[in-house]
């Protein structure tokens, strides 16, 4: 047996052989922890974890949960290396509801019947109430954010409207029938004489596209513009002229540019109109063409509406549309486009051309459409023609514009008046009876100043008889500035010895025999009108 001391050397040169050998291989990690520290809800502690451990699994070490909008420093995906410190901050979400006044506007109405300064109140002004939803978002106790996320009008403002008077030293003049005006957003009427008017509308709103008396005078049609739409133009509605309590009733039709009037039948109560679509591009939108027929009850419900003309490309320029204009019945409506007038068949829904127009080149966003009238016998139709060039000029750029009469339908075509210009619009009187018993009527025109410039010219009103004979200039007077022709719709008393006309923004009243003109409205803000028994 060996004594100890070598036993004890053997041990120690064994130990020390182990560490020799472990010296010349290359070194690997071990298992082992880091420590890294969370605060959390108001407390921070320590923590141990593996090497190469994320936030979200030191997270799920410490039982730490997060709710959906929680968020933590650093974020969750990040490699954590030890005595980091990770920091959850607790996000709470919360709706918050705030009601605040809506203050109410302050309109005023001109109105030319009350005498200028005096002031009366037609509608006191009420404030609106809205409820706004606010998203509100917090972190550890401490608002960090606060955002609208719904908005909810509780009761809509009501404007305070004042009608301020304006009235003017006119005389007042008689008036028959029912005189129906636009001006300055509201509609107005006149019944007795020009100083006993009331308001129809007070809304602000119409645009003026459109101011049509039924024929018997006791429903008005009229367009309001929208507002802060960008689908819409404007919109259709109906109002009684006989009921003082009347509400403005919606027609539910949209986008009236051209055309839209009562059907004339005493049966029933109808409306037409055509439509346009919205375009970004100059003019703003892109014609329809089309006929649409609105029956309404007796009481100005609106019923089915009916397609009379589905929509179609309009011929050339068909972009910027069609016009239409009814007969005496309502068996016979008539069109006019930029290439010529004709029939509307209404039993087939389809059009029946009869007079072939060389479109105006207008090098610009619009197109020509000629003036068109009817004549008494629902056989003749009084129109503007495109004449022929005067030298090399295309047909289209032609600066010849001539009032003609086409008698039936492929009848002969009358010249009544040469060089009137583009902007002539015939307009057709009531049927006048002489004191021999003859039945007769008179068309009223516009005549160019400058005929062969008449896109830019101003015009005079003229009156001749129906077979074009007896040209008479009657308003303005000789030296005074010319009609324009934006303005430049024409109507006639139901009498037929008064014309109304829009003159330098405001409507006046011009005598047949005398050409004397009395303004009627002093505004300056009135944009179209109809005149009916």
């Amino acid at each position: 047996m060996r004594p100890p001391i070598y036993r004890r050397f053997v041990l120690l040169t064994a130990c020390f052989t182990i560490l020799a050998l472990a010296s010349c291989i290359s070194p690997k990690a071990t298992a082992g922890t880091i420590q890294v520290e969370i605060s959390a809800d108001g407390s921070t502690h320590a923590l141990s974890i593996p090497p190469g451990s994320t936030v979200q699994q030191a997270l799920e070490m410490a039982t730490i949960q997060l709710g959906t909008l929680d968020r933590v420093d650093p974020p969750s995906y990040t490699l954590l290396t030890g005595g980091t410190l990770v920091t959850v901050i607790r996000v709470v979400e919360r709706f918050e509801i705030e009601e605040i006044v809506i203050p109410f506007d302050r309109q005023t109405i001109r109105n030319e019947s009350l005498p200028e300064g005096e002031t009366r109140l037609l509608q006191p002004g009420e404030n609106g109430l809205q409820e706004i939803t606010y998203r509100i978002l917090e972190e550890e106790m401490i608002e960090e954010s606060r955002t609208p996320v719904k908005y909810v009008i509780i009761h809509e403002p009501q404007p305070e409207i004042v009608m301020i008077g304006v009235q003017a030293t006119y005389t007042p003049l008689p008036i028959e029938g029912r005189l129906a005006y636009v001006s300055g957003g509201n509609a107005w009427l006149i019944q007795g004489n020009t100083s006993n008017r009331q308001p129809l509308t007070l809304t602000g709103d119409l645009d003026g596209r459109v101011a049509r008396l039924s024929p018997d005078g006791q429903w008005f049609l009229f367009t309001r513009q929208a507002e802060d739409d960008q689908e819409i133009i404007n919109s259709l509605w109906a109002i009684s002229t006989t009921d003082p309590q009347a509400e403005p009733i919606n027609l539910k039709a949209y986008n009236i540019v051209h055309f839209a009037d009562w059907v004339p039948s005493t049966s029933s109560l109808s409306v037409v109109y055509s439509s346009v679509e919205l375009n970004p591009a100059p003019p703003g939108w892109q014609a329809n063409n089309d006929l649409i027929k609105i029956p309404l009850s007796s009481s100005g419900r609106v019923l089915r509406e009916v397609i009379l003309l589905e929509a179609n490309a309009g011929g050339q320029y068909g972009w910027w549309g069609t016009t239409f204009i009814w007969g005496s019945d309502s068996a016979h409506l008539a069109y006019a486009r930029a290439d010529g007038i004709g029939l509307v068949n209404l039993d087939e829904g389809t059009l029946e051309p009869l007079h072939d127009i060389a479109p105006f080149q207008t090098l610009s966003d619009w197109a020509w459409v000629p003036g068109l009238a009817w004549g008494h016998d629902n056989r003749t139709l009084f129109f503007v023609d495109h004449g022929m060039p005067l030298g090399l000029e295309s047909p289209g750029a032609s600066p010849v514009f001539d009032l003609i009469a086409l008698t039936g339908q492929g009848g002969l075509t009358l010249p009544l008046a040469s060089r009137t210009g583009m902007f002539a619009y015939p307009s057709v009187s009531p049927l006048i009876e002489m004191p021999n018993g003859e039945i007769y009527y008179q068309v009223a025109y516009l005549q160019a100043i400058s005929p062969l410039e008449s896109k830019d010219s101003s015009y005079r009103l003229m009156v001749m008889d129906r077979d074009g004979s007896n040209h008479r200039a009657i308003f303005p007077m000789t030296g005074e500035p010319g009609l324009e022709p934006q303005q430049a719709r024409l109507a006639w008393s139901p009498g037929a010895d008064l014309l109304g006309v829009l003159y330098r923004g405001d409507l006046w009243i011009v005598d047949v025999i005398s050409g004397l003109g009395q303004r009627v409205t002093g505004d300056g803000h009135t944009l179209n009108y109809d005149w009916k028994p």
